[in-house]
């Protein structure tokens, strides 16, 4: 029987308080693989993942928030593009929230020449998990994965070149705007699997 060897907690919301705000969430990841030296038992090890906030989501991306009294802020999102001439694609995608737990993280995805942002139009609150890479440009580490909870009134934006896994919803279905550049070709993403996968469930 496989043993968790991460687990990622989540904040406790409170009562009702639960479907409207970020709420609470326990991610198990198990890894069959990782053993101690002597190769005889699991070791559990922990990583905290936390509501999304500007300075800790800033290594990979930029949250987009309310600007409150400001009314407006400009600039918010590092839009960039690596092949100057092509089109930015402005669409609406849904995601689903998983069909059985745990999740299964198998592969990630990385779009190297373009930022990408996901803006909610309808949705509760969105699982987003992101990773390093290897080196300077390798495939993501699993040793810096990352989890966050976002809240369905704020939105998101990759930088070029993130690490990341598949947009999940939370709760229910959600419906996204998405900004990127892109041409429907081979460049517009990278896949990596994961040296080992890793198995999420949440309680």
């Amino acid at each position: 029987m496989r043993q968790p060897v991460k687990k990622l907690n989540l904040l406790e919301g409170q009562g009702q308080s639960m479907q409207n705000d970020v709420g609470s969430i326990s991610l198990l990841i198990y890894d069959s693989m990782i053993l101690d030296p002597d190769r005889t038992r699991n070791i559990m090890r922990e990583l905290t993942a936390e509501p999304i906030k500007k300075a800790a989501f800033e290594p990979y991306g930029q949250v987009l928030s309310d600007p409150g009294q400001d009314n407006r802020s400009d600039y918010v999102g590092q839009i960039s593009n690596g092949r100057p001439g092509l089109d930015v694609n402005l669409a609406v995608v849904r995601a689903l929230p998983p069909k059985a737990l745990p999740i299964e993280v198998i592969k990630m995805e990385r779009h190297p020449l373009s930022s990408q942002a996901f803006l909610p139009l309808d949705c509760e609150r969105y699982l987003v998990i992101t990773a390093h890479p290897l080196g300077m440009d390798g495939p993501p580490d699993p040793a810096t994965l990352r989890a966050f909870i976002v809240p369905g009134s704020v939105g998101i934006n990759y930088n070029a070149g993130t690490w990341h896994f598949p947009l999940t919803s939370l709760d229910r279905p959600a419906t996204f705007a998405l900004l990127m550049y892109m041409d429907g070709g081979p460049r517009d993403e990278d896949w990596a699997t994961l040296p080992q996968p890793f198995r999420l469930g949440i309680t």
